[in-house]
């Protein structure tokens, strides 16, 4: 079941908005629009549809990529500031 505060609400109970998200989407809203939407870490990686921390895993097949990186032939330079 969704609910609903204020960002006034959120900020000054904090630990509510996070029980009531246990229940469901919380929407905090600014000036009475939707602003935000807080979730539990379990129903945000339900809404992605895979474990977050598989995603964020190095993908597969990047241990091959090379980073050649040329040197600079610049040289150093004061700042100027104006």
């Amino acid at each position: 079941m969704a609910s609903q505060m204020s960002s006034r609400e959120f900020n000054q109970d904090t630990s509510r908005a996070k029980k009531a998200a246990a229940d469901g989407p919380v929407f905090i809203t600014d000036r009475g629009e939707p602003a935000h939407v807080l979730l539990t870490f379990a129903a945000y990686q339900e809404l992605l549809g895979v474990d977050l921390l598989d995603r964020l895993a190095e993908p597969a097949g990047v241990e091959d990529v090379e980073l050649v990186v040329e040197p600079s032939r610049e040289f150093p330079q004061a700042a100027g500031f104006a």
